[in-house]
């Protein structure tokens, strides 16, 4: 089972080492894609990550499309306040990739008009621009693993 999170250009070195923790504890791929906000020997980035850095699946990636070419064929899902569905309106499968972008300034919006019919968003309050990066994949990589009976975890 080979699910993925992709960090475009990821700017807070807590929000990745949270998601690399939970990449972690559940054998998700972590893509990192330059450049990144931080060094990737940050020592908040190594907390937030704890001492689980060893079971994480991490490549690195000098662009998107370079994710996306040496993954031809495979499903990307681009979480966005911008998206018209929400993130439990797909059915998930192994393989599938889930993209994140900056903190700051979610995807850029060429991505995501390319890409409108595999956009995802999760409900929230109008009271709120968006949530926290590292929340988001959670969410979103949980309920995939939820579809997928939670292969390979107790």
């Amino acid at each position: 089972m080979a699910l993925h999170i992709v960090l475009v250009e990821p700017e807070i070195p807590a929000n990745t080492g949270n998601i690399a923790r939970t990449c972690a504890a559940t054998g998700i791929h972590l893509h990192l894609v330059r450049p990144l906000g931080f060094n990737t020997d940050d020592r908040t980035l190594k907390r937030a990550g704890l001492d689980y850095w060893y079971a994480v699946q991490i490549e690195y990636h000098d662009s998107f499309e370079e994710v996306k070419e040496k993954y031809a064929g495979a499903r990307f899902f681009y979480a966005t306040t911008k998206a018209d569905k929400y993130y439990a309106d797909f059915a998930y499968q192994d393989g599938d990739f889930f993209v994140f972008g900056k903190e700051t300034k979610g995807l850029p919006i060429e991505l995501i008009e390319a890409n409108r019919e595999t956009c995802i968003k999760m409900p929230m309050s109008d009271k709120v621009r968006s949530l926290n990066l590292s929340n988001s994949a959670a969410i979103v990589v949980y309920e995939a693993l939820r579809q997928l009976g939670f292969p390979e975890l107790s």
